[in-house]
């Protein structure tokens, strides 16, 4: 019997050792280095394609044509902004969930808006302003960048950069090394005491180098002949904004502007070089991609954001803001093959929001659109309901669209108080809805649009009433543009995913941006972020 025995466990050997000498040895990591995360701020979906003629072979068609693009990747909440966008993209949640309702909200309890990165426990560090006293304190759920230093027992480097706090806070999560973000007062990245004591040396040596002051010396004209701009409306259209102390056409002389200078800075396509050279500094300076862990990298661009702000999808100044990031990528993209190598870093690239045209411009077309400010909503809300009911000041406050109303009325007279408000808000010729936000799950509003009003309706932190505006009507002044509908000109962003575990190809079918999150997890198999909702995409996954 024991003759026996021992023939079974040596043939049982070679069976195992047999089985493992079949198994092909992969040439390729088990996992990236490192997944850069790039969100580019305002970017519509169709800029991916409007430009495409000039971009060059190594930037956006890159990833198009070498990775995985998600064409149909949708927004699925209100309002559409650039807090829970950020945030949405790298917690896979929702503001109804994580907390971030707004870029700024109303706190009753306090009777005064809240930014979302506010934070008056910490410092400032890198400057003597107050922009440093900023951290993710707001932000309720972990992020993916949380869930890796979890999955890692910490040992995963997180590092967060943008222009705007917000843009690099969020997105970095509560666990992160870093967050870096653009301070005006003296044009340098700065960041905060929640994250350090004192700024490592390498973000001292590249705020040194005063790249602010050197980019704003070389004016901004086009990089091609104007004239070639034919995706863009005329240049000078007396919907756009200028510049500070300058017209509103190329050539852009920011070398002359003194004032605010640095804050110029963000409106022209130097803020998003000079965040692609910080996030150069970030890589070599933490050694990104360097251990034996993955690490992560969050970069967003906001000078998109502003630039679109200011002059509107349609305009030059965009067309130009984009043919420059498209090389700037390009060259970002072969400093990564370089730096960490081709084949062993993750990237996806995508949107906060995008943006609606200029209501100026779609008028010169017989489009219906028109830009209508709210900064009287709230007395003539008032008015009319005092009128009605002999009810005074009801309402408290009015922003994301939403109406706050006083929270010491009795229930008959709070219900006859929204009835009222309700009435006299769908009288606003520019106002297509308004709902009850405590009754929406039985209002009769369409679809699409209910199911994203509940996911930005935050029980704790929203208000009472919700209002959506007409299509192609905007929130705003006659110059210039916003964002926040649910229309898809704000909703429809791009998703492209390229490097290590991602296929090549693309789907059409519908994505969400609380998927970005879940795909993160599965590809890197770690725990989904505390909130997340989204779905793996499958098909973008080797």
């Amino acid at each position: 019997m024991k003759k026996i025995r021992l023939s079974y466990c040596f043939l049982a050997l070679a069976i195992n050792v047999f089985a493992q000498n079949d198994i092909p040895k992969s040439t390729s990591p088990n996992k990236p280095k490192l997944v850069i995360g790039i969100v580019i701020d305002q970017m519509r979906w169709d800029f991916l394609y409007r430009y495409t003629d000039r971009y060059t072979a190594g930037g956006f068609k890159r990833l198009i044509n070498n990775g995985f693009n998600c064409e149909n990747t949708l927004i699925p909440y209100l309002p559409t902004y650039t807090a829970p966008g950020h945030t949405c993209i790298y917690t896979g949640s929702v503001p109804a969930i994580h907390g971030i309702i707004g870029n700024n909200w109303y706190v009753r309890q306090l009777q005064k808006d809240w930014y979302c990165s506010d934070d008056s426990s910490v410092s400032t560090l890198g400057s003597t302003s107050a922009a440093g006293k900023m951290s993710p304190v707001n932000l309720w759920t972990t992020t993916i960048t949380d869930e890796l230093k979890l999955s890692t027992n910490f040992r995963s480097k997180v590092i967060g950069i943008a222009l705007k706090d917000r843009g690099a806070i969020l997105p970095a999560g509560h666990s992160a090394n870093a967050a870096y973000w653009y301070d005006n007062s003296n044009g340098a990245f700065i960041t905060s005491t929640y994250y350090m004591k004192q700024l490592p040396e390498w973000v001292i040596q590249f705020n040194n180098k005063k790249l602010p002051d050197q980019y704003l010396q070389q004016n901004w004209n086009t990089l091609y002949p104007i004239a070639t701009y034919v995706n863009s409306t005329a240049d000078d259209k007396v919907y756009e904004n200028k510049l500070p102390k300058e017209k509103n056409t190329f050539p852009h002389i920011t070398a002359d502007i003194s004032k605010d200078k640095y804050g110029v800075l963000r409106s022209t396509p130097y803020g998003n070089t000079l965040t692609i050279e910080m996030a150069k500094a970030a890589i070599e300076g933490e050694k990104l991609g360097q251990s034996t862990e993955t690490d992560f990298l969050t970069v967003s661009f906001s000078s998109t954001d502003y630039i679109g702000h200011a002059m509107g999808p349609n305009s030059i100044e965009a067309e130009d803001t984009y043919l420059r990031l498209d090389k700037e990528l390009q060259a970002f993209f072969l400093f990564l093959d370089k730096t960490i190598g081709i084949g062993k870093y993750t990237l996806f690239l995508t949107a906060d929001h995008g943006a609606a045209h200029v209501p100026g411009f779609l008028k010169e077309y017989h489009i219906p659109a028109e830009s209508s400010e709210d900064s009287m909503m709230k007395k003539e809300l008032n008015t009319e309901v005092a009128r009605k009911l002999n009810i005074t000041n009801v309402v408290e406050r009015v922003i994301n669209s939403q109406i706050y109303l006083r929270n010491d009325l009795g229930d008959n007279d709070m219900n006859s108080v929204k009835k009222s408000v309700i009435s006299a808000l769908l009288k606003y010729p520019e106002i297509a809805m308004a709902v009850d936000l405590q009754q929406i799950s039985n209002a009769t509003v369409a679809e699409p649009i209910k199911k994203m009003i509940i996911n930005g309706y935050n029980q704790k932190l929203s208000g009472d009433i919700q209002y959506i505006y007409k299509p192609q009507y905007i929130d705003g002044a006659n110059k210039g543009t916003t964002h926040g509908s649910w229309n898809p000109y704000d909703t429809h962003i791009p998703l492209l995913w390229y490097g290590w575990g991602i296929k090549k190809g693309k789907t059409n079918r519908e994505t969400y941006m609380t998927d970005i999150a879940a795909t993160v997890a599965a590809l890197l198999h770690i725990q989904m972020p505390s909130g997340c909702v989204g779905k793996v995409i499958e098909e973008a996954i080797k």
